[in-house]
């Protein structure tokens, strides 16, 4: 069992990486097609991430479960990204990741009709409030906010997918190492990434990409797909699904301060009211989590005394 300090400092890279990786996305397709972005992302991650498996002598188990795991795992991967890359011509990055801070929100539905969690009346309030956030964001934005309504249904998806992923993986349960998991589910996102090139081919890059683009292909790739699914499978497997997904309440505000500083991308006065009072319902949501954890942590320090 990890330490303490090696899970809050694994917490604390993974929202930096997910904070950062909207605004790479956006930058990485645009001088590439944004679904060759995406497959040549994969293409480059797995065998990566194969030789950092050899290197550091992590078993990569093939049993029926494993496998069950990775596939399951993927669905956090490709399965979530390929909606989030083709929202690219929709949304700016900022909004992208404000999309993705309703994945805890997701993720308690999911875990409500699907797993037989029960729902807080508080939690439900939240989610009320965080969904009110939402609606002042997408129809405040207009076209220099650059939202549209089909990139907020694809994030939609994606954010469904992400947090179906958690669940879905917890519940599979297997004796995985986080390197072999987060291997095993680029392994499966890049044969299904393969199934993509047919229909896009007549799209092939003709050309190397401008610098930008491919830096931002590149962070992608170790950043997005390598570390920050190292960290997460990580997390999986050592705190409850909830508190992973409250990831995205701390990346949104991050990732359009990035987005406004590195890619000039406007802000207005109500894209922020939406996005504090998105927050503020998050914050219902998870206020008797955090509550529970601070008094747990009391007696801890209490005990210890």
């Amino acid at each position: 069992m990890p330490s303490k300090n090696n899970i809050m400092m694994t917490y604390i890279l993974l929202v930096f990486i997910w904070a950062s990786t909207p605004l790479a996305i956006v930058w990485s397709v645009q001088d590439i097609h944004l679904m060759w972005a995406l497959v040549i992302r994969f293409l480059i991650a797995l065998p990566i991430a194969a030789l950092l498996l050899l290197l550091l002598k992590i078993q990569f188990p093939v049993n029926k479960i494993a496998l069950h795991s990775y596939l399951a795992g993927s669905f956090s991967l490709i399965g979530s990204q390929i909606f989030t890359y083709a929202a690219t011509s929709y949304l700016s990055s900022g909004i992208i990741a404000l999309m993705f801070g309703l994945a805890p929100i997701m993720a308690g539905l999911i875990g409500r009709f699907g797993f037989q969690q029960k729902l807080q009346t508080l939690q439900w309030i939240g989610m009320c409030v965080a969904v009110c956030g939402l609606a002042i964001i997408c129809t405040s934005g207009g076209a220099t906010q650059h939202v549209h309504p089909i990139g907020i249904a694809l994030m939609m998806m994606s954010v469904f997918t992400y947090s179906l992923s958690i669940f879905w993986v917890k519940k599979v349960n297997a004796t995985v190492e986080p390197m072999a998991q987060a291997t095993g589910s680029i392994l499966v996102s890049t044969l299904m990434a393969l199934c993509i090139v047919p229909f896009i081919w007549q799209y092939a890059p003709d050309h190397i990409p401008e610098t930008k683009s491919l830096l931002a292909l590149l962070y992608t790739v170790i950043m997005a797909s390598l570390i920050a699914m190292f960290c997460y499978f990580k997390l999986v497997q050592n705190i409850k699904a909830t508190t992973l997904s409250l990831t995205t309440v701390m990346t949104p505000m991050l990732a359009m301060l990035f987005g406004a500083i590195l890619n000039n991308e406007s802000l207005s006065l109500m894209v922020f009211v939406g996005a504090s009072v998105l927050l503020f319902g998050l914050f219902l949501y998870f206020y008797k989590d955090l509550r529970a954890s601070r008094e747990l942590a009391h007696k801890i320090n209490k005990m210890s005394e």
